[in-house]
């Protein structure tokens, strides 16, 4: 649940007998609507930018939403020998789209978002963020990403699942069945990368999917980064490669510091990806990895 109060916004959740709440000082409301799909919010916070929240979820800050995209795209990107073809499913604020389009390997990049709405409402309030979708290696595709991967004869590299929390019209991209779908649309050597939830709070959810993962991918790990406006403080990454002789943990390319300037990247570099998949004792155990 989530609720706006003497200027502040409150996002709460509950995990079993645990309650844990983040707030955000608010200077205005800049955007409210419900769209087919959703609730959309943006606010102008006092220290993060604009904000952007999805059913009473945020979904990225203008202060911190770099890490987030970066880790997502690259994490996956430089894991693959060479990433041309690229599918973002989900992403409507654009942020991945801005940084799968800075890889120099890749050459097209499709994303399947469901609602027309976020790309709208982002490319007027997160603009940083939306310049992805002028990019000229860029195809739209405004459609759920469970019947496109139904429907589609694409193949490709990298899928990137940019999905929001299963609850609402994420729900589905949690399943096995939509695993099974994206594995099949993902060439021999292809890599996926999906948002993963906490590993502090969403550990049963996170051992049944990489449970799964397992029988479906013959390689499956699990990352983390720092994320300040996240419940909890970070966020998780499942990656699962077709290709066993891929080590996920480790960059097959490493950037020198001119390419992560040439780049703009704020947060990703060769070691970030290594240290990433160094999970706590805690969450080996939890996870099963």
């Amino acid at each position: 649940m989530s609720y706006l109060e003497n200027g502040w916004f409150h996002e709460i959740h509950h995990y079993m007998d645990l309650g844990i709440s983040l707030a955000l000082e608010i200077d205005e409301v800049l955007y409210q609507e419900k769209s087919e799909y959703q609730d959309i919010q943006v606010y102008r916070s006092k220290k993060f930018g604009n904000v952007l929240v999805l059913d009473g979820l945020i979904q990225c800050t203008e202060l911190d939403e770099f890490t987030y995209q970066e880790m997502i795209a690259n994490l996956p990107l430089y894991s693959h020998p060479n990433p041309k073809k690229v599918l973002v499913i989900g992403g409507g604020d654009g942020g991945v789209l801005r940084e799968v389009t800075k890889h120099p390997l890749v050459e097209e990049v499709v994303l399947c978002e469901l609602d027309e709405k976020v790309i709208e409402v982002s490319k007027r309030f997160l603009p940083k963020m939306a310049m992805g979708f002028s990019h000229p290696k860029v195809k739209i595709c405004i459609k759920d990403g469970i019947k496109y991967l139904e429907q589609t004869d694409n193949q490709f590299d990298i899928i990137i699942n940019d999905c929001t929390d299963p609850v609402g019209p994420g729900l589905g991209l949690y399943s096995k069945k939509f695993y099974e779908q994206m594995q099949k649309v993902l060439k021999e050597d292809g890599i996926l990368c999906s948002q993963g939830e906490s590993q502090w709070f969403d550990h049963e959810l996170l051992k049944d999917m990489l449970d799964f993962c397992k029988t479906i991918f013959p390689d499956v790990a699990y990352a983390y980064a720092p994320m300040p406006t996240y419940l909890g403080g970070q966020i998780g990454f499942i990656l699962c490669s077709k290709n066993k002789d891929v080590k996920l943990g480790e960059p097959i390319r490493y950037l020198s510091e001119g390419e992560l300037d040439a780049y703009e990247l704020s947060y990703y570099n060769s070691d970030i990806h290594k240290s990433a998949f160094c999970l706590p004792q805690f969450s080996k155990r939890r996870l099963g990895l």
